[in-house]
């Protein structure tokens, strides 16, 4: 049986944001530590990501924005590209990676190495525009994967679901006019970056291919297994994706700072079955889940235990 992979770089660690931030290194040193006490670590397949080519990070952002990223990473300083992101001299070569790690995962599961993956990356991706970095993310790195799965394995039609609990305006904008990508989002209303309505469906030949969900305050695992029920498993039955990638956000648990949803750990393990269902029903099970947010601690650690726990037991 193909295992589960994990894929982890010790270069995530050097993209730094202030002892303040609450994108902060440490989301990724108790998750391992977590991993190694549990004996999950020895669960998982390990593989070692790659940096990735320039020219996969082009299918979604500018030459010129990244090489802004590059520059700015360059001066030695923290620098701040809008009100909420701060990257530093680690982060070009942490954001490189943390997409190098998405591709690396991607080629492992086509490949079938692996039957599907977890990447635990920083900087997170789903608020990064072409041309902007936004929301603690600099590269979309759920966003290029999929452009990758498309122009490097000739893949058709992939589902990208993100359960963060902040709309990943990047990759909806990135795919809004594109029937090639179905991009579904569950996230708290009224929240950053206030974007994802219900009526945001899609533009042109796209239109019918992007579904939000937004969810009150207060959404507990059962609001959130029933959104599943009643949209997306109708969704993905009249799609029937070739890959799924989950932008993984752990921030809607019911300890986050940032949001004021009720959502355990356990709901986020059964959101992670109901995924797999999906992905083993239209597509051999091919599944690859991505790092977004989630900034409590243990509210982190305790989710990716559920999540990754469901991910190998399939």
């Amino acid at each position: 049986m193909l295992k589960t992979a994990f894929l982890y770089d010790p270069v995530f660690l050097k993209h730094q944001t202030g002892w303040a931030h609450p994108e902060k290194r440490q989301r990724l040193t108790v998750i391992l530590a977590h991993l190694n006490k549990t004996g999950l670590w020895d669960q998982c397949v390990h593989l070692a990501p790659q940096p990735a080519p320039i020219e996969a990070i082009r299918a979604i952002h500018s030459t010129h924005y990244i090489d802004e990223i590059r520059h700015a990473s360059e001066t030695g300083e923290l620098f701040k590209p809008d009100d909420s992101t701060v990257g530093s001299p680690g982060t070009y070569n942490a954001a490189v990676m943390a997409v190098g790690a998405v591709l690396t995962a991607l080629d492992a599961v086509m490949q079938q190495q692996v039957q599907n993956a977890f990447c635990a990356v920083r900087p997170p991706g789903h608020h990064a525009l072409p041309d902007r970095a936004m929301g603690f993310c600099f590269f979309n790195n759920v966003a290029i994967g999929a452009k990758y799965l498309q122009h490097r394995h000739g893949l058709k039609r992939i589902a990208i679901i993100d359960w963060d609990i902040h709309h990943g305006n990047g990759t909806q904008n990135a795919f809004y006019d594109d029937p090639s990508i179905f991009y579904f989002s569950l996230h708290q209303e009224h929240l950053y970056p206030y974007s994802g309505l219900a009526n945001e469906r899609g533009a042109g030949p796209g239109a019918g291919f992007t579904l939000n969900v937004p969810m009150p305050s207060g959404a507990s695992d059962s609001d959130y297994q029933q959104a599943f029920s009643r949209e997306l498993i109708p969704a993905m039955a009249q799609f029937k994706p070739e890959f799924i990638l989950i932008s993984a956000g752990f921030d809607g648990h019911r300890d986050d700072p940032l949001s004021t949803t009720v959502l355990t750990e356990q709901g986020f393990g059964e959101l992670t079955r109901m995924v797999m269902n999906l992905a083993g029903k239209y597509c051999g099970g091919r599944l690859v889940s991505v790092l977004e947010g989630g900034y409590s601690i243990t509210g982190l650690v305790t989710s990716i235990d559920a999540h990754l726990r469901a991910l190998i037991s399939r």
